[in-house]
């Protein structure tokens, strides 16, 4: 028994190739994703830091 993958039935070695294009499919969404985030990331780091206004705190009339 040397190699008992030649006989592959039909319907697995289409299982395989839309398994592997599913995969390869997936796998460029995830570089892309990863890309995006680093390049957002640069650009967000790379602005200035925006000071947030001070917020007044009212005071409550008191009744008399």
């Amino acid at each position: 028994m040397a190699d008992t993958n030649v006989f592959k039935p039909k319907g697995d070695a289409k299982n395989e190739a839309t398994t592997k294009t599913a995969r390869a499919i997936i796998d460029s969404e995830a570089a892309a994703r990863v890309a995006k985030t680093a390049r957002l990331r640069k650009a967000r780091l790379a602005q200035e830091p925006v000071e947030e206004p001070v917020k007044k705190v009212k005071k409550k009339a008191t009744a008399k």
